[in-house]
């Protein structure tokens, strides 16, 4: 969804970046590119990118958690389990609404399997956004991570819903950018 957007995003604005994880995608044309690789790279780069941003579209699913402690080498069996501590990684999303300069417009994706849309409604709540984009991505949604498709309900900060039927991703990502432009 997210390089959708960025190549759509291109007829709105002079200048687009997409902060990407690792992907076979091609980048589109006239987008500016940033590889990362781990939570922790994406927020410095979202971050660095944030202060001369207009618009800022989180669509990326960020891990929550990561394992406290990372090993430089394999770790060898033993008897009995193995306990795996995690701690939370930064939430890029709520600390770019909390750092929001004025007119930057922000909205981030809720891929959410249960109680879609009032997931989605706190999240955009607690987080400081203007649009929340809520899509459900449970098995049984047709749309959402590895398929071309994708179905999604764009809330505001006043509480309207918007609904986008399932289409092609480029599709849909043209739908929410006019949206979002003309609000």
């Amino acid at each position: 969804m997210g390089y959708a957007l960025a190549e759509n995003a291109v007829k709105y604005a002079d200048e687009v970046v997409l902060v990407s994880g690792p992907v076979t995608l091609d980048t589109p044309e006239n987008v500016k590119r940033i590889d990362i690789e781990s939570a922790a790279e994406m927020a410095a780069a979202m971050f660095a990118e944030s202060t001369d941003a207009d618009l800022i579209i989180m669509c990326a699913a960020v891990a929550d958690y990561r394992p406290k402690i990372i090993h430089t080498s394999k770790m060898k069996k033993s008897d009995g389990d193995l306990t795996l501590v995690l701690e939370r990684t930064e939430d890029i999303l709520k600390t770019l609404g909390q750092n929001k300069k004025a007119g930057q417009i922000l909205a981030g994706f809720a891929a959410e399997t249960d109680d879609i849309l009032a997931n989605a409604q706190s999240k955009l709540e607690r987080k400081n956004l203007d649009f929340i984009i809520a899509n459900d991505v449970s098995s049984n949604s047709k749309g959402g991570f590895g398929v071309d498709n994708n179905a999604v309900t764009i809330i505001d900060r006043s509480g309207h819903q918007e609904i986008f039927a399932l289409c092609h991703k480029k599709e849909l990502a043209d739908k929410i950018l006019k949206y979002i432009s003309e609000k």
